[in-house]
């Protein structure tokens, strides 16, 4: 047995609960990790209330990232054995003592992070470089914008957008956000709870407009990210936290040759992930060897107070990664 947070019935954070559950077996292409932290990321809260079931056959317990130590290798597993430094993206069962991941799913952990911060990699960084990198194909000198700077995804964005050379617009909910923002990276930061956000755009890029925008948002935000668009500009629709309907100006698409995608990460095939792992690891891994990727984390919560981490994700206050602590 292993202890776990469970959820015996969907609802508030209090359905978050310490308990124990039998530990996983793995399959020949899997490893098992003791996991040491696990990053809290919003889709948690969702599942946590029902509405985001895992995939087939994945564990039901929360949660899409971890960190710890390999203690056990599927036969058919190449590249890891027992006792490296793993951080892993999961299709679920990171809030537990042990979790299984695909072998490809993995990145070694490297000397400069931490459990806490390499728990804080797996999800942000990989969706961020999946979606800007490989689908919106933003290039060095391009203009990039990401909703909701202060989150884990708007500050892997900023950190990977920079590396490559992207200049990056962020909005954020406080001035207090926006400033942190800008010291991580950002060369403008836009606070929308001061106005509309696509005026500002605008300004910042002399009406130009930016070449691909990253968009947790959804409906209430479509009308904006089209008229913040550049000619040829890409759109990429990775979350719905302000609606799932809206009208879109299709004239605007055809005249100015838009893009627009939408994508998860969560469900998409082993093997995919694995492109995508690699495929960060030939991109970035010498910055994150190097120390200069790191997530900022707001919060080590220890994972008896699991409810916490919840509200505090739930109410925006953080900036960077939430993280659970497994002893």
């Amino acid at each position: 047995m292993m202890k776990a947070i469970v959820v015996e019935k969907p609802g508030d954070e209090n359905a978050l609960k310490l308990g124990e559950v039998a530990e996983p077996s793995i399959k020949p292409d899997e490893i098992l990790i003791r996991v040491r932290a696990a990053g809290v990321n919003r889709a948690d809260l969702l599942q946590r209330q029902g509405f985001y079931p895992p995939p087939p056959g994945a564990s039901e317990i929360i949660g899409m990232e971890c960190a710890g130590e390999v203690v056990a290798v599927g036969a058919a597993v190449t590249g890891w054995k027992i006792g490296d430094r793993a951080m892993a993206l999961l299709p679920g069962g990171g809030y537990a003592e042990k979790a299984v991941a695909h072998y490809g799913s993995a990145m070694k952990i490297p000397a400069t992070l931490s459990f806490e911060e390499a728990a804080g990699v797996p999800e942000v960084f990989l969706t961020v470089f999946l979606n800007f990198f490989m689908l919106a194909a933003i290039k060095r000198g391009e203009t990039a914008l990401i909703h909701g700077g202060g989150s884990g995804i708007g500050t892997a964005s900023i950190q990977l957008l920079k590396e490559a050379g992207v200049g990056v617009i962020v909005t954020a909910g406080s001035d207090e956000k926006c400033e942190q923002c800008r010291k991580l990276g950002a060369d403008v930061a836009i606070n929308y709870k001061n106005g509309p956000f696509a005026p500002a755009v605008q300004t910042a890029t002399d009406g130009r407009g930016v070449d691909a925008i990253l968009d947790s948002i959804g409906g209430a935000y479509l009308a904006g990210n089209i008229e913040s668009l550049a000619q040829g500009g890409r759109l990429v629709l990775i979350g719905l936290m302000n609606g799932t309907r809206a009208e879109l100006d299709l004239a605007a698409v055809l005249r100015r040759h838009l893009k627009i995608f939408g994508s998860t990460l969560r469900v998409r095939p082993a093997a995919e992930k694995a492109q995508i792992v690699a495929g960060f690891v030939e991109r970035f891994g010498v910055a994150l060897e190097a120390g200069r990727l790191r997530p900022p984390i707001y919060k080590v919560v220890p994972a008896a107070d699991a409810p916490t981490a919840h509200r505090m994700m739930q109410a925006s206050e953080h900036f960077g990664k939430i993280i659970f602590k497994f002893d």
